[in-house]
């Protein structure tokens, strides 16, 4: 029940009553209430014609940094006495500095801006409204309209800067990059020795392996170092990254996000394929503008669960045959199946799983029960981590506790080598 209304079923009870007791004491009551009803109806706003315009300081930036957004509201009809503004901050940004709302009051014609900051967590944000309650100031007519503007503000993860990730998939593209091609030609890494032929340079000359065969001239041949096709999955199932309130998914992104920046940098082609919900595909590409459409579809993404599949599913037509496949998950014992599947079809696979085990057990008590569960827990993890292993599939157990550059350094930037018998 609105102001206006219940002022007026008040006099008409006044007025009421002292008619039908013939009190005039009663009616003079009414006469104060009623000169503020007129009042109010009165000075009561008329057509509003508000227009909002918003502009931003960045539509792009990293999280934790502020954005400085601009607001200018302009009155294009009659003068208004009272007018409160507040923009509509979605949920997950949080205004750092200054304020998102205005008390004033707007002549005909007359205008108001002002600037605030605003920080969140990584995600789009879509700004799209101005709240505007406008009044007089007795108070009695109250008139609220959405003033629509434009803006939208990409907050993306942040960037690890990794010195390098050895990977050596089985196929390589023909431009040159940093991936061992297993041919001979130009490069740094000793390959083999053959004849000696007209262009050599004498400094490639085997003078060992000459020595032993006087009658011929041996020269060393080095391993070519070209470009790759790398896959990075990116796991958001709810079941592998959510514990109650707390979430794993985050640590995911920021290993992405990081090896999508250092494959792209070492000239390899990069593509992104997201697995929650549904299947969010980025095209592969290489440079700078593939880590753009990366990063910006990584600030986009949410965990959830697939209708489609119950367990883990890399659509295999999305990548080339023998690439290299980057896995970012926690992992669950049931996608063991799917990564042997994967690694006997001829991929070389990388798996980046942050351990889930010290995640969560992080924010339990150290009671003697919780220490028992982790302690089962992390030893069927290590059986499944084991498992895989020995099907030639390098599994980095990341624990979150440690910053991923560190684990990085330690486990990614040595060339892998496998287990005896294993195929490459």
């Amino acid at each position: 029940m609105n102001r206006t209304f219940s002022l007026a079923l008040l006099i008409f009870l006044l007025l009421f009553l002292g008619l039908a007791t013939i009190h005039p004491a009663i009616v003079a009551l009414a006469l104060p209430l009623i000169w503020y009803l007129l009042g109010g109806l009165w000075f009561a706003p008329g057509k509003v014609q508000l227009y909002a315009k918003r502009s931003l300081s960045a539509e792009r930036v990293k999280t934790g940094d502020d954005v400085a957004v601009t607001l200018k509201v302009t009155n294009r009809g009659s003068a208004l006495e009272e007018v409160l503004l507040e923009d509509q901050i979605p949920d997950g940004l949080e205004v750092s500095e200054g304020s998102a709302r205005r008390l004033l009051i707007l002549p005909a014609g007359g205008s108001v801006t002002w600037t605030f900051m605003v920080k969140g967590r990584r995600g789009y944000y879509g700004l799209k409204n101005v709240h505007a309650i406008i009044g007089e100031h007795l108070g009695l007519a109250r008139l609220e309209q959405d003033l629509p503007t434009d803006g939208q503000l990409f907050i993306l993860p942040p960037v690890l800067r990794l010195r390098r990730v050895a990977i050596q998939p089985r196929r390589t593209r023909i431009f040159s990059g940093t991936i061992p091609a297993r041919q001979g030609g130009s490069g740094v890494e000793f390959f083999d020795v053959r004849e000696y032929q007209q262009g050599d340079s004498p400094r490639w000359i085997n003078w060992r392996a000459t020595a032993r065969h006087p009658q011929n001239v041996f020269s060393n041949e080095f391993e070519q170092e070209r470009a790759a096709d790398v896959g990075l999955i990116l796991d958001g199932r709810h079941r592998t990254n959510d514990f109650g309130d707390r979430s794993i998914f985050e640590n995911s992104v920021l290993a992405t996000a990081a090896l999508a920046d250092t494959f792209l940098n070492a000239g390899n082609r990069v593509g992104l394929l997201f697995y929650g919900h549904q299947i969010t595909w980025t095209m592969p590409g290489y440079g700078k503008m593939q880590s753009e459409r990366i990063l910006h579809d990584l600030s986009r993404l949410e965990p959830g669960d697939s209708h489609n599949f119950s367990e883990l599913y890399v659509p295999r037509h999305l990548f080339p045959s023998c690439s290299q496949l980057v896995l970012v998950s926690p992992l669950i014992p049931e996608d063991y199946d799917m990564l042997a599947a994967l690694r006997m079809s001829g991929y070389h696979l990388l798996v980046v799983s942050p351990n889930p085990v010290s995640f969560e057990s992080g924010s339990m008590a150290p009671t003697r029960t919780n220490l028992l569960a982790r302690r089962i827990i992390q030893l069927q993890r290590a059986v499944l981590l084991r498992r895989l292993r020995g099907m030639g599939i390098h599994v980095v157990d990341w624990d979150t506790s440690q910053p991923f550059e560190k684990t990085a350094k330690l486990e990614l930037e040595q060339r892998m080598v496998l287990p005896r018998g294993v195929l490459r």
